[in-house]
Parts: structure tokens; sequence; C-alpha cells
């Protein structure tokens, strides 16, 4: 494994780490989801790089695109939820009574 590889996977589960054990906020959740999109993205747009293929591409366009549409239902969800509940805290929330 080349260092720009361990570095790409190590942010990766760096990201979900932060997202498993850091469950206080929901902003922190989704920043950490916004991390791990990123280093994909990144993995994925140099993998395309070292292939030198024009049908790998389009992939992390592709992630991009899927990225930006997830951080802005996040944040839809973060505003909703803080305006509902007051809090962005991850306890307060109960699926049970949605």
């Amino acid at each position: 494994m080349t260092p720009l590889h361990f570095t790409f996977s190590t942010a990766f589960l760096l990201g979900l780490a932060g997202l498993a054990f850091h469950r206080t906020h929901l902003l922190s959740a989704l920043l950490c989801l916004e991390g791990m999109m990123l280093s994909l993205f990144v993995a994925l747009s140099l993998w395309a790089l070292e292939l030198n293929s024009m049908s790998f591409s389009t992939a992390p366009l592709l992630l991009l695109a899927f990225s930006a549409c997830e951080a802005s239902a996040g944040l839809a969800l973060l505003v909703a939820t803080a305006r509902t509940h007051g809090t962005d805290h991850l306890k307060s929330l109960n699926l049970l009574q949605c």
C-alpha cells in the first residue's frame, strides 16, 4: 500500500470512527459524513488519474454530485430539527415519536 492510499483510507476510517463514536450533535455527524465523502472523492479522482482511462473520470463527478445532494438534505434536516426540537443533540431525537 502506497503512502497516498494509506492517507485516504486513514481519512475515511477517521471519518467513520468520528461518526460512530462522537454522536452528540447532528452537525458533527454531518461533518464526519462530509469528510468521508471528500476522502472518497479524492481517492476516486486519483485512481482515475493513475489508470489514465476516460471511462473512470465520470465516477468522481457523480460522487461529488451525490455528496452535494446529501449535504443539502442533511442541512435541511438540521435546520428542521433545530426548529422543532430546539437543539441538534442526537439524544433528543426519537424515531418513535416522528
